[in-house]
């Protein structure tokens, strides 16, 4: 993409209503803008990191065998009156009466339409386990929206639903979506650490949130520090392994690791001094376990083996896709801008062009877009007629991890300079080497 023909309303000074980091940043670089309170236009550059994090949400989801849908935003209110939810769910929920008097709802979660599809399909325990999923806008209408796509009002989520015939593999889906939480946070560059949790409205025994530390974080959090350092890596997990699951899930959640709503300080006295933390977290998503909260109210049953008719059992397990933008942000910036995470940079490198006009410049930069984008990597080439410093302070501010400086002086010596964003070192090598390196970086994400 050419800078010259993109829409990237980039702001010099920072907004007086941003109160937090990723909330000023994503302003600053031209990501959205507000609408109103608590709801935002996205805008080119945070639509492409938007859709970035949601391909790889849809990615693991897929790979742990959870299959995609796609329920509507509006719900009947009838649906909800019969979980016996409507009236407890309070004034977050957005109440909608349409032109034939019907009484709706712009849906906060989708437990109960998840389950009257479920009983209108679904008759035998032959037909599961199922797990479904999908990602779409949801509405809360918070009383004090603010930081941003940190609280908002509308927000993109992944919400799934899993049917299962028996408690124990009820858990199992619970543990196969914890693993692939972890994997998917791990593919965004985040240490997002499972923390026993309080359910809230959407009931059950077993949840767990997932937290990214970060100092504006809403939620106190009390830890074992040692649990950042845990890592699914590369290893190979067999989702239908209900043993291997298990272990990778023990693995993550023995060392203590609460919000401040379920901690306990005498177990956390126990926990070694040294490594004994207390601080903030960012809540980018949470899984439930509730059994038959819903399918009994509801009816959704299936016939077993043995010819007898039984609830089945449900879990509900969500991701702020939206809200991962801020929790990114957050976790990854420095006084210039923010610094994206490889996995979910809106592009992996930027190009620029410290002489606009000068004919071996452009050329250079021209043959390094098309040699990127010949590998299938879209640059960003600040072709602009600028100041190489406002240039620098632009790619700054977006946060590409790597960027091309392509300038006469180099191109005399017949080099490139290459700059990590993160660590801001750089290397001089031919442009070809330069291609050669930002391939590698991405080859196979």
């Amino acid at each position: 993409m050419r800078l010259t023909r993109y829409f990237l309303p980039v702001l010099k000074e920072n907004p007086a209503e941003a109160q937090i980091v990723s909330h000023r940043y994503m302003l600053r670089a031209g990501m959205i803008k507000q609408q109103a309170a608590g709801i935002y236009s996205w805008l080119p550059l945070g639509y492409r990191v938007l859709r970035r994090i949601e391909e790889i949400v849809h990615q693991e989801q897929v790979r742990a065998g959870h299959i995609p849908l796609l329920m509507p935003t509006l719900q009947p209110a009838d649906l909800w009156r019969e979980s016996g939810r409507y009236d407890d769910y309070g004034q977050e929920m957005l109440r909608i009466t349409d032109r034939q008097k019907r009484e709706m709802l712009y849906g906060p979660t989708n437990e109960e339409m998840i389950t009257d599809i479920f009983r209108a399909h679904v008759n035998s325990y032959k037909d599961l386990p199922l797990t479904l999923y999908h990602i779409q806008w949801k509405f809360r209408d918070e009383m004090r929206p603010r930081f941003g796509v940190m609280r908002g009002r509308e927000f993109l989520m992944k919400d799934g639903y899993n049917f299962d015939v028996d408690r124990d593999s009820a858990l199992h889906a619970y543990n196969r979506h914890m693993v692939s939480y972890l994997r998917t946070y791990e593919r965004m560059g985040l240490t997002a650490i499972p923390m026993r949790a309080a359910s809230g409205p959407i009931g059950g025994d077993n949840t767990h949130e997932f937290l990214v530390l970060a100092q504006t974080g809403e939620s106190e959090v009390f830890y074992d520090d040692r649990v950042t350092g845990l890592k699914l890596g590369a290893r190979d997990i067999d989702y239908d392994d209900r043993a291997q699951v298990a272990k990778v899930c023990e693995e993550f959640t023995t060392l203590y690791a609460r919000t401040d709503e379920t901690h306990d300080e005498a177990v956390f006295a126990g926990v070694p001094e040294a490594h004994r933390k207390v601080g903030r977290g960012i809540e980018v998503g949470q899984i439930f376990y509730f059994g038959t909260k819903y399918s009994e109210s509801m009816g959704a049953t299936v016939v077993t083996a043995d010819g007898s008719r039984v609830p089945v059992e449900m879990g509900s397990h969500g991701i702020g896709v939206s809200r991962l933008l801020g929790a990114i942000i957050e976790a990854s910036h420095d006084d210039k801008g923010i610094i994206w995470p490889e996995g979910v940079t809106p592009f992996p490198v930027g190009i620029v062009n410290l002489k606009q006009g000068d004919g071996a410049a452009d050329a250079a930069c021209e043959g390094l877009y098309k040699a990127l984008a010949a590998r299938g990597l879209e640059a960003l080439y600040d072709d602009r007629d600028e100041r190489a410093g406002a240039k620098f302070a632009t790619m700054d501010l977006i946060g590409l991890p790597w960027r091309i400086t392509v300038g006469p002086r180099g191109l005399a010596n017949g080099v490139v300079e290459v700059t990590s964003r993160r660590t801001g070192e750089s290397e001089e090598m031919s442009p070809e080497a330069a291609v050669d390196r930002i391939a590698q970086i991405y080859a196979g994400r």
